[in-house]
C-alpha cells in the first residue's frame, strides 16, 4: 500500500487501475464523459484533467483516467488551471452541439447538461453550430435513435460495441474538425449488423444515442376504449425501476409496478416471469430430448434477441444449435392473445393489445421479427423499456414510492424463483438445471442454488460448470457479451468445446444491465446489486422450480396438453433465418 495527496489529504492506494479511481475512492469527484469502469480508458474528453505536482517539484496537468497512481504526488482536482480547462472544454462542446435540451430524450440525465450547470456555463465564446451543418437523425430501426448533432466524440459507444460485442458497428470517420462517429460508410443502424443491444446508448453521456420510444403509441391504445390493453413485466425491471425514483438499486419494486400499471390504465397485468417458467419447461424438454437422442449439441439458449440476431447474421451455420423456444416475451404474448378470451370477458384476438416492459432495447427489434407474427399481426404490439415505463409513471403524476403493493392478474401471474433469476447472467441455465434434473431423475435437485453459475461482474463473463445428474455429466457454459460468445463458437467449430448447454446474454452481466435500464454506467456495482435483488426474491418465494408452478401446470392441463406437444410448438416455438453478412470477422 502506498500514499499520495489529493487536495492536501493523504490518501492510500493499492491496485486501482488509474488515478481517477483513487480520487473517487478518497471521496472526491472528477467529471468525465469518456470514462466508464467497464471499458478501457480512452482519455479523449479531457474533462477528468487534474493538476499533479511530482516530488521533484514539476507540475503538470494530466488526464486522471489514463494516469496510473504514483506514490508521493500531490493532486489538485479543482485548481484554477484545471477549472479553466474544464470550462473551455465545455464551451467548445456546447458550441458544436444541438442545444435543444427541452426536447432531448436525455434532458435531466445528460452529463453535458449536468456539468454545464455545475461549472456555471452561461455564455459561450465560440460560434454556434449552424443549421445548415446539422446532420440528419437516424431513427429507421425499432430500437435506437441516433442524433449525430448531439455527439461529443467521447468514443464511449465505439468502445462499448468493440469491447462488449467484438464489433465495430460505430466508428470514427474523417479527421480534424470533420470527425464524426457513425456506422460504416454513414449507413443507418438498420443497414449494418447492429444487434440492437443498446449498450452504445447506455454509455452515451448525451442525447446522441437514445432509446427509440413507443410511449405515445401506448398512451393512444390505453385511451382507445375499443381496445383491451394487457401488459407483461420482465424480471430485471423490478430491481431497477426504483432507481428512477431515488430508491436503491436492487430493491424489488414489483408490487409497486403492478399498482402503477393499473393506475396508468392497463386492463390486465401479467408477469413475464410466468412465461420464463414456461420457457424452462419447453427448453429443458428440448435439451433432454437432444441429449437422449443424440441431437445437435450444445444447445444454445434463445432468450436474448441480440444473440439470436448475431447468429443469424454472423453464424447461420450454427442456427441448428439454437433452441427453438421463443423468449419469455415471445411466449407470453401469443398465449395471452390466444387464451385471454377464454378466461376474461370482453377480450378477443382482434381487440387485445399486448405491451411488454423490458430491460432490453433489442426486445423492440424482436417484437418486429416476421417469425413472431400470427394471422398477419405481431404477437407483441409494443415494447417499452424500463426507462420509458418510468417516464410514463412520472407523466401520469403517480407517486411511485407511496404506492401500495398489488398483485398480478390471473391466470398468468404466478411464477417461481427460477423464473425471476432469468434477469441475471447464469439465471436461465440455473433455472433450466433445476427442472432438467427433475425430468431426468424424478427427484428435485438437492440444492436449488447453483452459485457457480452466478456472477455479473467483468471477471465472470464466461464460466463453465459441470453438473452431475445421477451419473450423467453435463457441462454448462455461461457467457455474457457477444465477444465471449464468439470464443465459445470458435471452440465448437474447432472441436474443443466440452459443454452441452450454452447460455448467452449479449449485455455484460445479463438483463439487469440491459440497454433499456436506468443509466448507471459510472457505478459498476449497480448491476451486482440488481442481480442480488433477483436472487433474494428467488430465495424467498415458496416455489423455486419452474415445473412446480401451479399456474404452469394448469396451463398445460387445460390448454397445451404437455411440454413439446403440437399445441405447445404452435404457440411457444419459432424458426430462424439465414441473414449472413459475416462482417464481424472483418474486425476480429
Amino acid at each position: 500500500m502506498s500514499t499520495l495527496f489529493i487536495n492536501g489529504k493523504e490518501c492510500e492506494f493499492t491496485d486501482e487501475p488509474n488515478l481517477l479511481e483513487v480520487i473517487r475512492k478518497a471521496g472526491f469527484d472528477v467529471p468525465t464523459f469518456c470514462y466508464r469502469p467497464d471499458l478501457k480508458p480512452f482519455g479523449s474528453c479531457r474533462m477528468c484533467v487534474v493538476e499533479v505536482e511530482y516530488p521533484n517539484g514539476r507540475v503538470m496537468v494530466n488526464s486522471s483516467c489514463t494516469m496510473p497512481p504514483e506514490a508521493g504526488i500531490k493532486v489538485s482536482t479543482n485548481s484554477a488551471r484545471v477549472r479553466k480547462i474544464r470550462k473551455t472544454v465545455l464551451e467548445l462542446l456546447l458550441a458544436n452541439h444541438d442545444r435543444e435540451c427541452t426536447t432531448c430524450d436525455k434532458s435531466g440525465n445528460c452529463d453535458l447538461q449536468k456539468y454545464s450547470e455545475e461549472y456555471g456555463i452561461r455564455e459561450i465564446r465560440f460560434p454556434k453550430l449552424k443549421a445548415e451543418k446539422m446532420q440528419p437523425i437516424d431513427d429507421y430501426n425499432p430500437s435506437i435513435k441516433r442524433d449525430p448533432n448531439k455527439c461529443i466524440l467521447c468514443g464511449a459507444c465505439v468502445r462499448a460495441c468493440q469491447e462488449f460485442q467484438g464489433h465495430a458497428v460505430l466508428g470514427f470517420a474523417n479527421r480534424g474538425s470533420k470527425t464524426v462517429v457513425q456506422p460504416l460508410n454513414g449507413k443507418h443502424l438498420s443497414e449494418v449488423d447492429c444487434v440492437f443491444c443498446g449498450q452504445c446508448q447506455a454509455v452515451c453521456p448525451t442525447g446522441a444515442l437514445t432509446i427509440k420510444t413507443n410511449t405515445e403509441e401506448v398512451w393512444d391504445v390505453i385511451n382507445d376504449k375499443s381496445k383491451k390493453v394487457v401488459v407483461q413485466v420482465a424480471p430485471a425491471v423490478r430491481v431497477a425501476i426504483g432507481e428512477m425514483f431515488n430508491l436503491p438499486a436492487g430493491q424489488n419494486s414489483i408490487g409497486k409496478i403492478y399498482s402503477a400499471l393499473r393506475k396508468i390504465g392497463f386492463d390486465l397485468i401479467f408477469d413475464t416471469n410466468f412465461s420464463a417458467d414456461l420457457t424452462i419447461i419447453e427448453e429443458a424438454t428440448e435439451f433432454i430430448g437432444r441429449l437422449s437422442n443424440k441431437g445437435t449439441l450444445p444447445l444454445f439458449t434463445s432468450c436474448c434477441p441480440a444473440w439470436v440476431r448475431y447468429l443469424e447474421t454472423q453464424h447461420p451455420d450454427m442456427l441448428g444449435h439454437l433452441s427453438t423456444c421463443k423468449s419469455p416475451q415471445g411466449m407470453l404474448s401469443p398465449v395471452m392473445k390466444e387464451l385471454l378470451p377464454k378466461y376474461h370477458k370482453g377480450f378477443t384476438k382482434e381487440n387485445t393489445v399486448v405491451v411488454s416492459i423490458m430491460p432490453c432495447t433489442a426486445k423492440k427489434y424482436e417484437a418486429k421479427r416476421e417469425q413472431l407474427m400470427r394471422d398477419g399481426k405481431y404477437e407483441t404490439d409494443y415494447v417499452l423499456t424500463t426507462k420509458e415505463f418510468g417516464r410514463m409513471i412520472k407523466e401520469a403524476g403517480i407517486d411511485f414510492n407511496e404506492l401500495e403493493d398489488e398483485k398480478a392478474d390471473s391466470p398468468f401471474g404466478e411464477y417461481s424463483g427460477a423464473a425471476t433469476i432469468f434477469g441475471a447472467s447464469g439465471g436461465v441455465a440455473e433455472a433450466a438445471a433445476r427442472t432438467a434434473y427433475y425430468y431426468v431423475t424424478g427427484e428435485n435437485i438437492a440444492d436449488n442454488d447453483i452459485k457457480e453459475m452466478r456472477g455479473v461482474d467483468a471477471n465472470s463473463r464466461s464460466k463453465s460448470v459441470e453438473l452431475d445428474i445421477k451419473g450423467t455429466k453435463v457441462v454448462v457454459r455461461v457467457v455474457s457479451t457477444l465477444i465471449e460468445a464468439e470464443k465459445a463458437i470458435k471452440e465448437i467449430k474447432n472441436g474443443t468445446a466440452n459443454f452441452q448447454l450454452l447460455e448467452v446474454m449479449a449485455c455484460p452481466g445479463g438483463c439487469v444491465n440491459g440497454g433499456g435500464q436506468p443509466t448507471s454506467c459510472s457505478n459498476a456495482k449497480v448491476k451486482e446489486e440488481r442481480a442480488a435483488g433477483l436472487y433474494t426474491e428467488d430465495k424467498n418465494l415458496p416455489v423455486r422450480r419452474s415445473h412446480e408452478n401451479p399456474d404452469i401446470i394448469k396451463l398445460y392441463e387445460n390448454d397445451l396438453e404437455k411440454a413439446g406437444s403440437h399445441k405447445a410448438h404452435e404457440l411457444l416455438h419459432t424458426t430462424y433465418s439465414d441473414k449472413f453478412t459475416g462482417s464481424y470477422k472483418d474486425v476480429k
